[in-house]
């Protein structure tokens, strides 16, 4: 049975009718209105940040209403849903005087209440805060900073619209107060890409672009979703697949949105829709790396790798040959879900592209054993030869905005500005261009640092956006 995705004669019909009236679709122009009704108490300010501002939730470049690949208009819900965060009014901030009153609301609610517009103080024992000056607030920091272990200071710095000078910065001054503990939300969902891709190809980043999906023959997901968690890439996707490329969905769910997306800046998309997935290989529940081994073991011993590629530019080949040989089909089927077959049918697709980009997301990444998954993801890529050319690469979507920036930027206890690993050497380079004294031991990741503070282990913990009770 093929895994070709074929629309009944039922939903062929429907895909004639405008707007995807009764299909389960986002309802991108009621929302539009929404958006509108939410922001009528400050427009002119909310169209500015539409018009000349950047997008605080993605990390695509967009910058007022284009971004740096596509041509013409490039918007989405996020950016749109994301403009009240701008154009709120200041919050009463009696409502903080008790926060006992507010534990129940949801991170959307608490966000409606307001900007905060002034620093804020709970002191040991009181029921909520009360306000004080900046002088006061700089000044109690400064204290505590100033009486304190640098190895018990932590600072985590993760949120929509941060920027790399920001992660930048903030590093840069955590390392002057004498820490290697500081950490981003990376850490949290693409730490299984990050060790991964350093031991396969040495650098913790995409390979491509995604202009890169322009050209590409194949574009193929593994646990991802990005039409509801990056719904601004569907844009990216119209325009490869008026293109010619075929987008393969490999998840244990068929997710509507890869079925049939809506891309409200593009007209014919916006009135009709735009067919995404051509292929759907439903995994099992953590069967991604069998599934693979099953692929992989198809293209071996079929011959279908890039041997040319392979041999200049990768190692042990004769290795991951052996392991995958000693796996018979029948633990390959269990473990994935999926039959032979349909590995086989993988295999092809494979074989007959050129050129492809492989996407991974975090229904990869959060597993124990996430970092082999990518792995996997990655053997498959060097095999093919799909890294160094247009229309190929590897990538792993993230799904906060500048995620990767904050790593490259050193804004990471495991490492220093650029992915430079933390040691004796570094440290004094560093030490010596920055002139002052970096620290040469590790710092403690995110979850380590929430460890620590319930164990009385710290003394501060700056945190710039990011929510620990709800992520």
């Amino acid at each position: 049975m093929s895994h070709r995705i074929v629309k009944t004669r039922r939903e062929k019909l429907r895909s004639l009718i405008p707007f995807g009236l009764g299909s389960r679709k986002p309802r991108h122009f009621t929302d539009m209105l929404k958006v509108i009704w939410a922001n009528r108490d400050n427009l002119p300010y909310a169209w500015k940040v539409l018009s000349r501002g950047v997008c605080d939730g993605c990390a695509l470049g967009v910058a007022g209403f284009h971004d740096w690949t596509i041509e013409g208009v490039h918007l989405c819900m996020t950016r749109l849903n994301l403009l009240r965060l701008n154009t709120v009014a200041e919050l009463d901030h009696s409502l903080l005087s008790d926060v006992s009153k507010l534990e129940k609301m949801t991170n959307a609610e608490l966000r409606e209440l307001g900007r905060l517009a002034y620093p804020m103080l709970r002191q040991k024992g009181a029921p909520g805060f009360k306000r004080i000056n900046w002088d006061e607030a700089h000044e109690r920091m400064a204290a505590r900073i100033r009486n304190s272990d640098p190895k018990r200071l932590a600072f985590f710095i993760t949120s929509r619209g941060v920027t790399n000078e920001v992660y930048y910065v903030a590093q840069k001054v955590a390392r002057f107060l004498g820490t290697n503990n500081v950490d981003n939300a990376a850490r949290l969902c693409h730490a299984p890409s990050t060790a991964a891709m350093k031991h396969a190809v040495g650098v913790a980043a995409t390979t491509c672009s995604y202009s890169d999906w322009y050209s590409a023959n194949l574009i193929i997901f593994f646990g991802a979703n990005p039409a509801n968690d990056q719904p601004v890439t569907t844009k990216y996707l119209h325009e490869a697949k008026e293109r010619g490329a075929k987008v393969v969905m490999v998840n244990p769910f068929r997710e509507p949105g890869m079925e049939r997306y809506w891309v409200p800046s593009t007209m014919s998309s916006a009135l009709f829709g735009t067919d995404i997935a051509d292929y759907f290989f439903p995994v099992s529940q953590g069967g991604d790396i069998a599934f693979l081994y099953g692929v992989i073991r198809v293209l071996l011993e079929n011959g279908w790798v890039d041997s040319e590629f392979v041999q200049k530019h990768t190692a042990d080949l004769e290795q991951l040959r052996l392991a995958v040989a000693q796996l018979d089909w029948a633990t390959l089927e269990a473990q994935s879900g999926l039959k032979r077959e349909s590995m086989v049918e993988f295999a092809e697709l494979i074989r007959h592209a050129n050129r492809a980009v492989l996407v991974w997301s975090m229904g990869i990444t959060q597993h124990t054993y996430g970092a082999d998954g990518v792995s996997m993801i990655l053997n498959l890529g060097l095999l093919r030869g799909y890294v160094g050319r247009e229309g190929c690469g590897l990538m792993p979507i993230r799904g906060h905005s500048s995620v990767q920036g904050g790593a490259e930027m050193g804004a990471y206890s495991t490492a220093f500005p650029g992915g430079k690993p933390i040691n004796t050497q570094t440290a004094k380079a560093l030490s010596d261009h920055y002139g002052f004294e970096i620290p040469e031991w590790p710092g403690l990741t995110a979850v380590d640092m929430v460890e620590a503070a319930g164990r009385g282990e710290l003394d501060l913990l700056y945190c710039v956006g990011g929510n620990f009770l709800r992520t």
